[in-house]
């Protein structure tokens, strides 16, 4: 555009200056004769007419040239602002991308922390719960081996046998016992081989109600109330048959 203007305004300043030109030496030839030539004279008024129209064609051509390059820097200025308007709306897309991401791993990151929290918790609950059933179970057999200890008779053979032989039954219990071994819990028949407190024969039978048969009065006082009890329906009833038969 710049350079069709610059030829309007060379032409139209030609012809504004041939058309001053004319006027100038029409005007001279009027004052040196005093009679200006009738060609001459018409030639002065052609340019002199001419004149606006020069006037007018470069004022026109000028706007035209004006509008143009207005119209050029709208479009430029509105395809900058495109431009801009596009770098923006990117970078505040890549921004919420990133925000979006960062927000993703920080949940994950939440949810995990959570994951792990929540199995921290459930071993220290196992745990707990093993620690507790163990010494639960501690004091069980605490308590067991007390109550054991508290049940097992100790003293002397008649003692024991205090203890366990039923108190309408101990009399019968006790004349059986003092004829069969004395009270000896290692007293041996020596013609039938009958062993301990209640004269077992064999001695081993005793070991259903222990392994320390041979030994232990208590083991022996149990074996003679049951095989009482058992054979017989009681001591007393025992010591009637021993009184009639001496043996039982």
């Amino acid at each position: 555009m710049p350079a069709p203007s610059l030829r309007v305004r060379k032409s139209t300043a030609a012809a504004v200056a041939a058309a001053a030109g004319l006027v100038i030496a029409g005007t001279f030839a009027v004052d040196s004769s005093g009679a200006a030539d009738a060609a001459t004279a018409t030639s002065a008024s052609a340019a002199t007419t001419a004149q606006p129209d020069a006037l007018v064609q470069f004022q026109q051509m000028s706007a035209s040239a004006s509008a143009s390059a207005s119209a050029k820097a709208a479009a430029d200025a509105s395809q900058i602002t495109a431009q801009l308007n596009a770098t923006k709306d990117a970078a505040a897309k890549a921004a919420a991308q990133q925000a979006a991401a960062r927000k993703a791993a920080a949940a994950q990151q939440a949810a995990e922390q959570k994951q792990a929290a929540a199995r921290a918790a459930s071993a220290r609950a196992a745990a707990e719960h093993q620690a507790a059933e163990k010494q639960a179970e501690h004091r069980a057999a605490a308590r067991k081996a007390a109550a054991e200890k508290a049940a097992t008779p100790s003293g002397s053979p008649r003692q024991i046998a205090a203890q366990l032989v039923p108190a309408d039954q101990l009399a019968s219990f006790s004349e059986i016992i003092s004829h069969e071994s004395g009270w000896n819990p290692e007293a041996v028949n020596a013609g039938s081989g009958a062993y301990g407190l209640g004269q077992a024969l064999p001695g081993d039978k005793m070991a259903s109600m222990g392994s320390d048969w041979r030994t232990n009065p208590v083991t022996q006082i149990k074996w003679a109330l049951d095989y009482m009890d058992s054979r017989y329906g009681s001591p007393n009833a025992a010591w009637s048959f021993w009184q009639a038969h001496n043996w039982y």
